[in-house]
């Protein structure tokens, strides 16, 4: 199998206090196609960095991340935002949703955003998938926080992505809760043939993924 992703001496330091403090170094891994990886690592480790690097959502000091065959940062920010959009989805702790539009609009979004024909019909399909038949015209704040993370992962797979981010995506929810978001993010995993990248701190949601990779100081351990 081809890989989709690949970390290359991905290393980032920042200012911190007007010294320089290392957040990650040379780190080096890839991603099988259709592989579920576990990103794992203490608080302050640089898990949640180094996925921003792996979407393009920030820049490495140095290093490179090819994803799907392109070198990221050979772009500027506008053509990664553009193949982010064409490869990626993401699911966040804290859902993301607008708070204006309905469960079946947020899942609207990234299809009208590219110009997908049937994008009602493919969000209302999104929805279904996850559960959420009934709840379709009911605004976030109206929903559960089980509820809207499965309106998240609705809108994350509704644009069939190559590849999913999720950055501890069972972060604000209770063990049974998360465990029901698990087990749809593993099935939308397999049945679409989703690459699966995942930050937790959870032991037991990263023993159900492929592989697992552990960082510790910035390091992979």
């Amino acid at each position: 199998m081809a890989s989709i992703v690949q970390a290359v001496n991905l290393g980032k330091q920042v200012q911190s206090g007007g010294q320089p403090l290392l957040i990650l170094q040379d780190v080096n891994f890839s991603v099988e196609t259709k592989e579920s990886l576990a990103i794992l690592g203490a608080s302050g480790s640089g898990k949640s960095t180094l996925l921003g690097l792996l979407a393009g959502l920030d820049v490495p000091t140095h290093g490179t991340v090819m994803l799907d065959g392109n070198n990221l940062f050979e772009f500027d920010e506008d053509q990664r935002a553009r193949l982010r959009g064409k490869l990626a989805g993401f699911v966040f702790q804290s859902f993301q949703l607008l708070p204006a539009l309905s469960a079946l609009e947020n899942v609207m979004l990234p299809l009208e955003l590219q110009a997908k024909p049937r994008a009602h019909e493919l969000a209302e399909e999104a929805l279904h998938q996850v559960g959420l038949s009934q709840r379709m015209a009911h605004l976030p704040k109206h929903l559960s926080g089980g509820e809207q993370q499965r309106v998240a992962l609705a809108r994350a797979f509704v644009t069939k992505p190559k590849i999913l981010f999720a950055d501890e995506p069972t972060g604000n929810l209770d063990a049974a809760t998360g465990a029901q978001v698990i087990e749809l993010m593993l099935e939308l995993n397999r049945t679409q043939g989703t690459t699966l990248i995942l930050v937790t701190h959870d032991e037991a949601l990263a023993q159900r993924c492929d592989r697992q990779l552990r960082l510790a100081s910035g390091r992979v351990i």
